[in-house]
């Protein structure tokens, strides 16, 4: 290979290796997806070789992105502002409280920010989420009991709680004044595209 088709076979040996982590696939999911032999995806890779456009389609096919991905060094990210009252509110309580959905990342693993009211006596009962969610909380305001695996916790102005998110839960105020805290969500691995039986030509 010339100096310029190292260049490229080293830029996509680097996006492609990007990619599979990003979709915590082994070299051997990646290979299976994509109908390659698990040495092709090795020296694509390394940058060890110049691969085919044939190729290049597979991999990004099975990893569920668009060629460019693959041959294109990756654009900046420019930041996300989420000015105050512009977060979604994705809940409303009987007493007024709100579960505004502040910002959140991309697949796959997905973090989500929010900000929560409870007015007194209100509750928010949430079904178990996705297997491995975790939930972080801080209490910024008031009283809140949070209810987890059977258990409950009460928490005061300046507590936090992690918990696993999997499981049926729920925030409740049953005070007298408003509660309120912040909320992150992670679920992890949003998004992942599902390996198919694939054999190698």
């Amino acid at each position: 290979m010339d100096v310029k088709a190292e260049s490229l076979a080293r830029a996509i040996g680097t996006r492609l290796k990007q990619e599979r982590a990003a979709h915590g696939w082994t070299l051997d999911q990646l290979a299976q997806s994509a109908g390659v032999s698990r040495r092709m995806v090795v020296s694509v890779e390394q940058g060890a070789v110049n691969p085919s456009v044939g190729t290049l389609l597979r991999l990004s096919d099975a990893l569920g992105v668009a060629l460019p991905a693959l041959v294109e060094p990756p654009a900046p990210k420019a930041a996300k502002v989420t000015r105050a009252g512009q977060g979604a509110a994705l809940w409303t309580g009987e007493q007024g409280g709100r579960g505004v959905l502040v910002s959140s990342t991309e697949p796959p693993e997905v973090i989500e920010l929010w900000n929560w009211t409870l007015a007194p006596g209100d509750r928010h009962e949430s079904e178990a989420h996705a297997a491995g969610t975790r939930e972080l909380l801080q209490v910024l305001e008031g009283t809140l009991t949070v209810e987890v695996h059977g258990r409950s916790h009460v928490l005061a102005d300046g507590d936090a709680l992690v918990f696993h998110g999997d499981a049926e839960h729920s925030y409740s105020n049953p005070n007298d004044d408003p509660a309120r805290f912040t909320l992150c969500v992670h679920e992890p691995g949003v998004g992942h595209a599902h390996l198919t039986e694939t054999t190698d030509d």
